[in-house]
């Protein structure tokens, strides 16, 4: 679908500009889905807030990274998957635990796979998670505030992944590397 700009900083609108240009400092590039996401500037915005408050939660770095790369993987995000296992990569994240992920195998760790068999409930529910559902989360040693952190990296999901799939986003050249695509759907 080409009917979306990949702009520029120079050629974005006014309101994404600082957004942009705080991303080529944070990242020394321009990724393809901020340049597709600054058509919109609330958009941007909303993805940078999203972003910045997950990673306030009380979720843990590796929880974080399991969440979006479950999230992405669930949406099979051709960008996202990448972009996030590079992202795993820099900020430590165990290589079984991202290769497990991209390859939709359960989690060594009991509860990392209940925080990762969480989210999918919620993703494929839509939020309507069973009462056995939860009470399998908690008992997992998770506070039930972890529950509401997991719906604000969804919601960042669901901007990125969805604004990719429409605009069909070229992975950027750094994650490449990382590229995946889905093979088969793992039964749960």
């Amino acid at each position: 679908m080409t009917v979306f700009t990949h702009h520029s900083i120079e050629s974005a609108p006014e309101a994404a500009k600082p957004l942009m240009e705080q991303a080529v400092k944070e990242y020394g590039m321009l990724p393809g889905l901020y340049q597709v996401m600054s058509s919109s500037p609330e958009l941007l915005e909303s993805y940078f807030k999203l972003h910045e408050l997950f990673e306030r939660t009380a979720l843990s770095v590796t929880e974080r990274n399991i969440v979006w790369l479950t999230i992405n993987v669930e949406h099979a995000c051709h960008y996202c998957v990448p972009a996030h296992t590079a992202i795993a990569k820099m900020q430590g994240v165990d290589d079984e635990i991202v290769a497990a992920l991209r390859e939709e195998r359960p989690l060594a760790d009991a509860r990392l796979e209940a925080l990762r068999q969480f989210t999918l409930i919620l993703v494929r529910e839509r939020g309507n998670a069973p009462k056995a559902a939860v009470d399998t989360f908690l008992a997992a040693g998770f506070e039930p505030r972890a529950i509401l952190d997991i719906l604000v990296g969804l919601a960042q999901k669901v901007l990125s992944n969805y604004t990719n799939h429409l605009a069909e986003t070229p992975v950027d050249a750094p994650f490449q590397a990382f590229a995946w695509e889905r093979i088969s759907v793992a039964a749960e």
